[in-house]
Protein backbone atom coordinates (compact mmCIF):
# COMPACT_ATOMS: atom_id res chain seq x y z
CA UNK A 1 0.00 0.00 0.00
CA UNK A 2 1.46 3.39 -0.70
CA UNK A 3 1.01 5.78 1.95
CA UNK A 4 0.46 9.56 1.50
CA UNK A 5 3.05 11.98 2.57
CA UNK A 6 1.54 13.05 6.49
CA UNK A 7 2.88 16.63 5.30
CA UNK A 8 0.11 16.82 2.74
CA UNK A 9 -2.30 15.27 5.02
CA UNK A 10 -1.58 18.50 7.27
CA UNK A 11 0.53 16.77 9.81
CA UNK A 12 3.83 18.99 10.97
CA UNK A 13 6.43 18.49 13.10
CA UNK A 14 6.25 20.58 16.28
CA UNK A 15 9.38 19.36 18.23
CA UNK A 16 12.95 18.07 17.46
CA UNK A 17 15.41 17.94 19.76
CA UNK A 18 18.16 18.45 17.42
CA UNK A 19 17.42 20.50 14.32
CA UNK A 20 20.77 21.16 11.62
CA UNK A 21 19.52 23.40 8.53
CA UNK A 22 20.72 21.13 5.82
CA UNK A 23 18.29 18.09 7.49
CA UNK A 24 15.54 19.70 9.09
CA UNK A 25 13.08 17.38 10.62
CA UNK A 26 10.62 18.55 8.49
CA UNK A 27 12.20 16.03 6.05
CA UNK A 28 10.16 12.99 8.35
CA UNK A 29 7.16 13.91 6.70
CA UNK A 30 7.65 14.97 3.64
CA UNK A 31 7.33 10.81 2.07
CA UNK A 32 11.25 10.88 0.40
CA UNK A 33 13.40 8.49 2.01
CA UNK A 34 16.07 10.44 0.12
CA UNK A 35 15.33 13.28 2.53
CA UNK A 36 15.88 12.80 6.02
CA UNK A 37 16.59 14.64 9.85
CA UNK A 38 19.47 14.12 11.71
CA UNK A 39 20.20 13.76 15.10
CA UNK A 40 23.43 15.67 16.66
CA UNK A 41 24.68 12.69 18.54
CA UNK A 42 23.31 12.79 22.21
CA UNK A 43 20.64 10.09 23.59
CA UNK A 44 17.58 10.38 23.84
CA UNK A 45 16.67 12.06 20.83
CA UNK A 46 13.08 12.70 20.65
CA UNK A 47 10.58 14.21 17.60
CA UNK A 48 6.78 14.98 17.69
CA UNK A 49 4.17 14.76 14.76
CA UNK A 50 1.08 16.60 15.73
CA UNK A 51 -2.37 15.50 13.11
CA UNK A 52 -4.40 18.05 11.82
CA UNK A 53 -7.14 16.26 13.85
CA UNK A 54 -7.18 13.56 15.42
CA UNK A 55 -6.60 10.53 13.59
CA UNK A 56 -7.03 6.73 13.90
CA UNK A 57 -3.53 5.09 13.80
CA UNK A 58 -3.34 1.56 13.55
CA UNK A 59 0.48 1.39 12.95
CA UNK A 60 3.48 3.34 12.25
CA UNK A 61 6.44 2.76 9.13
CA UNK A 62 9.61 4.22 10.10
CA UNK A 63 12.61 4.17 7.80
CA UNK A 64 16.03 5.36 9.68
CA UNK A 65 19.83 4.67 10.19
CA UNK A 66 21.69 3.49 13.15
CA UNK A 67 18.19 4.17 15.33
CA UNK A 68 18.58 0.70 18.01
CA UNK A 69 15.82 1.16 20.65
CA UNK A 70 12.45 3.77 19.78
CA UNK A 71 9.38 4.34 22.32
CA UNK A 72 6.03 5.68 20.49
CA UNK A 73 4.09 7.48 22.66
CA UNK A 74 1.03 9.39 21.71
CA UNK A 75 -2.01 11.71 23.18
CA UNK A 76 -5.28 13.19 22.09
CA UNK A 77 -5.30 16.87 23.31
CA UNK A 78 -4.43 20.12 21.16
CA UNK A 79 -0.97 20.32 23.55
CA UNK A 80 2.07 18.52 23.06
CA UNK A 81 2.16 17.48 26.45
CA UNK A 82 0.91 14.57 28.88
CA UNK A 83 1.84 11.89 26.64
CA UNK A 84 0.92 7.91 27.01
CA UNK A 85 2.57 4.63 25.86
CA UNK A 86 1.91 2.78 23.21
CA UNK A 87 5.05 0.44 21.78
CA UNK A 88 8.72 0.11 22.03
CA UNK A 89 10.79 -1.40 19.27
CA UNK A 90 14.49 -2.98 19.02
CA UNK A 91 15.64 -2.20 15.70
CA UNK A 92 17.87 -4.68 14.00
CA UNK A 93 21.35 -2.95 12.60
CA UNK A 94 21.24 -2.62 8.93
CA UNK A 95 24.41 -2.32 7.01
CA UNK A 96 24.45 -0.02 4.08
CA UNK A 97 20.13 0.59 3.79
CA UNK A 98 18.13 2.06 5.95
CA UNK A 99 15.78 0.07 8.56
CA UNK A 100 12.46 -0.16 7.65
CA UNK A 101 9.83 -0.86 10.56
CA UNK A 102 6.40 -1.01 11.16
CA UNK A 103 5.02 -0.60 14.77
CA UNK A 104 1.85 -1.70 15.66
CA UNK A 105 -0.73 0.78 17.68
CA UNK A 106 -3.84 -0.59 18.08
CA UNK A 107 -5.73 1.66 16.23
CA UNK A 108 -4.77 4.40 18.66
CA UNK A 109 -6.54 8.07 18.14
CA UNK A 110 -4.13 10.64 18.50
CA UNK A 111 -3.65 14.14 17.95
CA UNK A 112 0.07 14.01 18.50
CA UNK A 113 2.74 11.25 17.92
CA UNK A 114 5.88 11.33 20.12
CA UNK A 115 8.76 8.95 19.06
CA UNK A 116 11.60 8.95 21.39
CA UNK A 117 15.04 7.29 20.30
CA UNK A 118 16.58 6.04 23.40
CA UNK A 119 19.62 4.87 22.32
CA UNK A 120 21.65 4.22 18.72
CA UNK A 121 23.64 2.22 16.76
CA UNK A 122 26.16 5.18 16.40
CA UNK A 123 26.46 8.68 17.92
CA UNK A 124 24.44 9.94 15.10
CA UNK A 125 20.94 8.23 14.08
CA UNK A 126 18.84 9.79 10.90
CA UNK A 127 15.24 9.35 10.28
CA UNK A 128 14.34 9.09 7.15
CA UNK A 129 10.00 8.71 6.70
CA UNK A 130 7.30 7.91 9.15
CA UNK A 131 3.99 7.02 8.07
CA UNK A 132 1.00 5.55 9.84
CA UNK A 133 -1.62 3.31 8.40
CA UNK A 134 -5.05 4.31 9.39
Amino acid sequence: MIETPLLSLGAKVVVAASNDEDHPPENIIDGNTNTFWMSTGMFPQEFIIRFAELTNVSSVTLDSYNVKHLKVEMNTSQNASHFEFVAAKELKLTEGHLQTNSISLNRTNATHLRFLITSGYDHFVSVHRVGVQK
